[in-house]
């Protein structure tokens, strides 16, 4: 037949005379689309974790606080010493302990017991190990050659008091809240939390065992994308399956305007017949429909809805994870006020080869071996939802990438960020 089409073999093969943008394009596109949120509040630092900071954090006391001892031994004046080969020093009554300060001064060619913690006393600028001397009665004997301030933690060594802690746009982490404690704070102001409503679309969807007749399938980006958010540090507001009725998908995209920042939809983005969100963004709304130039994933749907953003992912469960964290991430992360950040990624040996088209970026699904190589899931399969799972990340083949061999250098994407869940189980 003269008028019929060329197979194909590939459903992610570009026709031709159709533009495609390259991921780094749409990244850009995407960030100078959105703006960050700045409401802010004032929480307690026991429960900031996980928040974005909204102004710089000054230290309110310097860490340490004061002097203290780095070890249990004994301390003296060192300027005061005969150094000779070996030293002896007569020990004054008492000590300087953790949280019990020795009251007094430590008189000119004696020394004194602390333990590690303790507050430095007058009298003392030099502090030595136990292990180095020999104490016989009430005299300690060591060898000279000690050098001044050794075994001393000096106060404000490590953080100053009226000096920045942590700045603005820091997403909170366990860590960060032990260094605000340390240095006197107990409130932080924050912005609020990034509220994702998050919806999927489809007449074949259902909950989960729900199913009652063989051409249905349950609904597994949502549960997925739900626990992903919740694992970043947002709130998810779940919206549920809405059937292929665009009265119904557009009254469900107003409520989600009205209480989100930023929806997050799943299916229905690209333009076949029951490809409602982009008919519905195209008619009312200022809708981008980006054919993007990688695998998995190609149509990405943004629009404004009430001037609240909407990102349109695949409904593929494998694409819509991979689309979320190479696109969903960044905007979330900026639309939170910490910036805009993209995966983390490291560049390791390739356990694999592999051939792949010029003209589009792709993402497999990887994880690393025992070598430290990264190995890659037995099928590339878009519906092969088990690679997930299996996978600790992404290993991302750049667009002008034509063949992999075993020991090349590839580029392996294993977090989102350090300060954040992994794609790891």
């Amino acid at each position: 037949m003269k008028n019929a089409p060329p197979l194909r073999d590939d459903c992610f093969a570009m026709p031709r005379g159709v533009s495609w943008t390259p991921v780094e394009e749409a990244l850009e596109k995407l960030h100078k689309s959105l703006e960050n949120i700045l409401n802010s509040s004032t929480v307690r630092v026991n429960d900031s974790c996980g928040r974005v900071l909204a102004e710089d954090v000054l230290a309110i006391t310097s860490h340490p606080p004061f002097a203290n001892s780095a070890v249990d031994g004994y301390g003296f004046t060192i300027d005061t010493l005969i150094a000779d080969n070996e030293i002896a020093l007569e020990l004054s009554v008492g000590r300087s302990a953790a949280g019990k300060p020795f009251i007094g001064k430590v008189l000119e060619g004696y020394g004194l017991r602390l333990l590690t913690g303790a507050k430095i006393p007058e009298g003392v600028d030099t502090v030595i190990l136990d292990e180095d001397v020999n104490k016989i009665e009430n005299t300690i004997y060591f060898n000279a050659g000690l050098k001044k301030y050794a075994n001393i933690r000096a106060e404000g060594e490590d953080i100053l008091a009226g000096s920045i802690v942590l700045k603005k746009g820091t997403k909170l982490c366990p860590a960060d809240l032990g260094v605000l404690a340390s240095t006197g704070i107990k409130s932080v102001e924050v912005y609020d939390q990034l509220k994702v409503a998050i919806l999927t679309t489809g007449d074949e969807l259902v909950e989960i065992g729900n199913i009652s007749e063989n051409s249905q399938i349950v609904d597994a980006n949502r549960p997925m994308l739900k626990a992903q958010i919740e694992k970043w540090g947002y709130i998810p507001l779940d919206y549920g399956i809405v059937a292929d009725d665009e009265a119904l998908i557009e009254a469900t995209l107003n409520e989600a305007a009205n209480s989100a920042d930023i929806i997050l939809t799943t299916g229905g983005a690209s333009a076949g017949d029951e490809d409602h969100i982009s008919r519905l963004l195209l008619q009312k709304a200022n809708l981008q429909t980006w054919r993007i130039a990688l695998k998995p994933g190609r149509p990405l749907a943004l629009a404004l809805w009430r001037n609240t953003p909407i990102l349109g992912l695949p409904g593929n469960p494998v694409a819509a994870m991979v689309c979320a964290h190479i696109f969903a991430y960044p905007a979330f992360s900026f639309l939170s006020g910490s910036g805009w950040h993209e995966p983390v990624s490291f560049k390791v040996p390739a356990a694999f080869s592999k051939n792949k088209k010029a003209g589009r970026t792709e993402y497999l699904r990887a994880r690393l071996n025992i070598d430290g190589h990264a190995e890659i899931f037995n099928s590339e399969g878009s519906g092969r939802i088990s690679g997930l799972s299996w996978a600790d990340g992404l290993v991302a083949l750049d667009h002008d990438t034509e063949n992999v061999k075993k020991g090349n250098i590839c580029l392996l994407y294993t977090s989102p960020s350090p300060r954040d869940a992994t794609l790891s189980r």
